[in-house]
């Protein structure tokens, strides 16, 4: 099977993406001096650049991938918000699953930038539960889009922002059921035991270590007793654990083992759960070999990495890497 053979497998599937979209902004400017006023650099400023993260950052992957993706979330009517929906459009992402709330403002994470250097981040943001009659307005507009298009996957992006509440994703969870629809979740710890009986659960080794009652090491023996102890709370069908620079884990109940990446020269880590996730999700909905899977994940998580900021994976090299990697002598 050629690379290319193996991506067009991941085409023309619409995909739901549910959870905390935001807006990753960066101030970018120039340092020559220190402040007077304190000990502080001061940046010159140069631009503002605003690029889709969070669960918009999945978006883009799928669509990168050649995949039709359906974003759904809850963010502030207000300009931040209105900015979000124009950058959607401008990717080609259909902003028609968002949900505009007058009591919550939209998330944007502002990294301030001196000679290309993180300097400062400053979070606006609210990240308490939706009120319940926002809930049930996000669960209604899932409901909708299941009945106006052929989804094959339900992505839960979790950020720990307040969409994804327990009622939430249960209900989401159910109408996935019902329809027969593969569901994927990309955790986080406040909500980590909710997503009970999903098909695919991808926490990297931090969140599965905060929440295991014991040690948790990157070797097999330990993550195969981490993934049993997730089957037996969650009831999941398999279990992902990335690895960081030792690639991931992966556990379809008929077994577990680690499938190591490549070296990298690492820019910026932010993202790589987010183009896993994609990358998983749509080699399920294809039928991907696990062993494929795993490698086609580790590829796309680490081309990520090489790139400062949160960037969505670029498919020509992908395609490049895979055929390295198929080529490889066994």
């Amino acid at each position: 099977m050629k690379a290319k053979d193996i991506l067009q497998k991941l085409e023309n599937q619409y995909i739901l993406i549910v959870g905390d979209v935001m807006l990753d902004r960066y101030l970018m400017g120039t340092v020559s001096r220190i402040s007077p006023e304190a000990p502080v650099p001061v940046v010159l400023f140069e631009q503002i650049v605003d690029h889709l993260g969070g669960a918009a950052n999945v978006a883009l992957n799928i669509h990168a991938l050649g995949s039709r993706p359906i974003l759904c979330s809850v963010i502030g009517n207000d300009p931040d918000g209105h900015a979000l929906q124009r950058m959607m459009n401008a990717e080609g992402l259909h902003p028609e699953g968002l949900v505009l709330s007058e009591g919550r403002k939209t998330t944007v994470k502002t990294r301030v930038l001196g000679n290309h250097q993180q300097m400062l981040r400053i979070d606006q943001e609210d990240t308490h539960d939706l009120p319940a009659q926002e809930e049930a307005g996000l669960v209604h507009k899932v409901v909708e889009l299941l009945e106006h298009f052929p989804v094959s996957a339900i992505i839960f992006q979790d950020y720990n922002k307040g969409v994804l509440t327990p009622a939430v994703i249960a209900a989401i969870s159910v109408h996935a059921k019902q329809h027969g629809i593969l569901t994927a979740v990309d955790p986080k710890k406040a909500n980590f035991f909710a997503y009970q009986h999903v098909d695919l659960f991808k926490p990297n080794l931090k969140e599965i270590r905060e929440s295991a009652p014991f040690a948790v090491d990157p070797d097999a023996r330990s993550l195969e007793q981490a993934s049993r102890f997730l089957r037996q709370n969650i009831q999941n069908r398999i279990t992902m654990i990335t690895l960081s620079e030792k690639g991931l884990f992966l556990d379809d109940e008929k077994g577990g083992q680690i499938y190591p990446t490549i070296a990298r020269n690492i820019a910026d880590v932010s993202g790589a759960g987010d183009t896993v996730i994609s990358i998983a999700t749509l080699g399920l909905v294809a039928g991907l070999e696990k062993n494929i899977l795993a490698a086609v994940c580790n590829l796309a998580g680490g081309q990520v990495c090489e790139y400062p900021g949160v960037v969505p994976v670029r498919r020509d090299i992908l395609e490049k890497e895979t055929e390295n990697w198929l080529n490889q002598p066994s």
